[in-house]
């Protein structure tokens, strides 16, 4: 399988986020290393992975009924 990688601009057109908002908001949060983006050859540069972005961004709206808990479980109603 052939992942499509995108640099943080090219991810923006692509979601409608400002580039500053997936860097300063996104990343490390929704967006984890090592799942949703790398960086190549232990460099600074990143590269997301539309494939793995694509397919987790229909998942939170799931959760988003969910309660968080103390413990770093979830409570669903």
């Amino acid at each position: 399988m052939s992942l499509t990688y995108l640099t943080t601009d090219e991810l923006s057109g692509r979601i409608k986020y400002d580039p500053r908002t997936i860097r300063e908001r996104l990343k490390d949060s929704v967006l984890l290393e090592g799942t949703h983006y790398i960086r190549p050859f232990g460099g600074r540069k990143i590269l997301y992975i539309w494939e793995h972005i694509e397919r987790d961004m229909g998942c939170t709206s799931e959760q988003s009924f969910a309660i968080p808990m103390a413990n770093g479980g979830v409570c669903h109603g």
